[in-house]
């Protein structure tokens, strides 16, 4: 394993003024996307829709890396360049998500197990040599005081799982993202947000330190801590950033070079503002924070443009907008004042 360049790729994907663009949603997901402005989701769609987003003038001052999903590897540009070699031409660079979705604990819990281990190397050294540089890998949680969730064997069973996926990406040379998810959905407050997140992470960490992953060349993908989204209490913009800053503090370790948000079905202003306010305050941290925003970056171009060629300049300056913003963000330098511009 060569430390010094996993370090180096996870501090260069996480480094402001910069963040990384999540356009890895399976087939199912981006299905959902398309049917959202009545566009069919077949094969050359959703090409060129990822071809859009991809080819975004002037993306690279914004955007370090993009996520892919497997399809999105092999998929080619109008004229002819693959998707990984025509970013990497950018100076972008390629990742790849590589777990294979999440399913049911068991038959008597709505909580969720994260697969994909079997057949990992394989699928590892097949992107690597299709120009992935990096990897993301995610386990959800869901927050459900009467059931007493998330559960101790669910955060460990899936703990386990991020961690021996993170040591076998290592040891194939790419940088493992890290992503425990908290789900926003149901009526939690921000505290119970806290308590979960942080059990997870600390479990997380546990695990990571026992496989012997190398922290210097992991991302962490976390959720923020944040009111659920139908709690009567929503928490303002200061006590999200104090309680995620805490929260992190507390249970990430100084050694990970840095810390990639998901926008976790936050608004897009909103996402932006949170990691804005956390970035005001940045001598109190170490690890740099950033954004690996899927939906919260995507949705302006995509309501933009509509399935018509047409549309494809105008939804590539509404990413391009939403790319700066959150650039913005990084530095602690964002205003609301922006979002009409």
């Amino acid at each position: 394993m060569d430390k010094v360049k996993l370090n180096n790729i996870a501090v260069e994907l996480s480094s402001a003024p910069k963040g990384i663009l999540a356009a890895d949603e399976s087939t199912n997901t981006i299905k959902k996307r398309l049917d959202s402005i009545k566009v069919e989701s077949n094969f050359e769609n959703r090409r060129k829709y990822r071809e859009l987003l991809f080819t975004t003038k002037d993306l690279n001052k914004y955007i370090s890396g993009v996520i892919f999903y497997d399809e999105t590897v092999y998929q080619k540009t109008s004229e002819g360049i693959t998707f990984p070699d025509f970013l990497q031409s950018k100076q972008i660079k390629p990742g790849i998500k590589v777990d294979t979705g999440a399913v049911d604990i068991n038959n008597d819990s709505k909580e969720k197990i994260t697969e994909g281990l079997d057949g990992l190397r394989f699928r590892l050294e097949k992107y690597k040599n299709n120009g992935m540089i990096f990897t993301k890998w995610r386990a959800i949680f869901e927050i459900d005081s009467s059931k007493n969730l998330p559960s101790d064997f669910s955060i460990n069973l899936n703990a386990h799982s991020l961690a021996r996926y993170a040591k076998i990406v290592q040891e194939s040379e790419m940088v493992p993202i890290v992503e425990p998810e908290v789900l926003m959905d149901g009526t939690h407050s921000i505290d119970e947000c806290y308590n979960a997140t942080s059990k997870a992470l600390n479990t997380v960490f546990e695990q990571l330190d026992k496989h012997e992953v190398f922290l210097g060349g992991v991302l962490l993908k976390p959720n923020m801590i944040i009111s659920a989204r139908e709690a009567k209490n929503q928490a303002n913009i200061n006590t999200v950033s104090q309680m995620t800053l805490k929260c992190l503090k507390e249970n990430v370790p100084e050694e990970v070079p840095g810390i990639v948000f998901l926008s976790g079905g936050q608004s897009n202003e909103l996402a932006t503002a949170h990691l804005n306010e956390m970035n005001k305050v940045k001598d109190n941290y170490k690890w740099n924070l950033s954004f690996s925003y899927g939906r919260a970056l995507q949705q302006p171009s995509l309501n933009n443009w509509q399935g018509k060629d047409n549309q494809i300049e105008k939804s590539q300056l509404a990413l391009l907008h939403r790319s700066k913003l959150n650039s913005d963000a990084t530095l602690g330098t964002y205003s609301s004042s922006e979002e009409n511009l």
